[in-house]
């Protein structure tokens, strides 16, 4: 499948709330491998929302295992449809950045465990408990599927916000 282009903020479908996926089919697989691609294609990208690439759908991927915050503590490939977060634990302040806001980071407080239930692309629900950058990614990228930015949850606006340096 293709690498497909980010939407970059401002885009409105960024700021849209995404629907439930009612049946995973060919064209809801070929939409995980597109986000897939685009995840892999990324400068440093841990995750991609299917809203980021234009698709109002409540589906995103998340892969920590090669970046050094999320090497030793992670589930690998997640491939998600109509996550759900159903415990959180703990928070902390980490920083973040975005494809869609790319010349940006910022401190953004999230919970530092979290349990997450979801659908995979051949239709069995699961069920995994995240931590650290694993559990940080994940909650970011499914802020996406509410149209919520880390922008939005930067802790100070004026002390939280950073020109981004680099991606590595």
């Amino acid at each position: 499948m293709p690498n497909q282009p980010i939407l970059r903020y401002p885009h409105p479908v960024l700021k849209k709330v995404c629907n439930l996926v009612e049946t995973i089919d060919a064209p809801i697989r070929s939409l995980v491998d597109d986000l897939l691609d685009t995840m892999h294609a990324g400068p440093g990208s841990v995750g991609v929302a299917a809203p980021q690439i234009g698709v109002t759908l409540r589906v995103c991927v998340v892969d920590v295992s090669a970046n050094r915050h999320g090497r030793g503590n992670n589930h690998g490939q997640l491939c998600m449809i109509n996550p759900e977060i159903v415990a959180r634990e703990g928070t902390a302040i980490m920083r973040e950045g975005c494809m869609s806001v790319p010349d940006y980071t910022g401190d953004v407080e999230r919970a530092t465990a979290i349990t997450v239930r979801f659908s995979e692309p051949d239709g069995s629900r699961r069920e995994i408990a995240a931590s650290g950058f694993e559990a940080v990614a994940i909650q970011h990228e499914m802020d996406h599927l509410d149209g919520v930015l880390f922008l939005d949850r930067i802790v100070s606006i004026k002390t939280g916000l950073f020109r981004r340096k680099s991606y590595a």
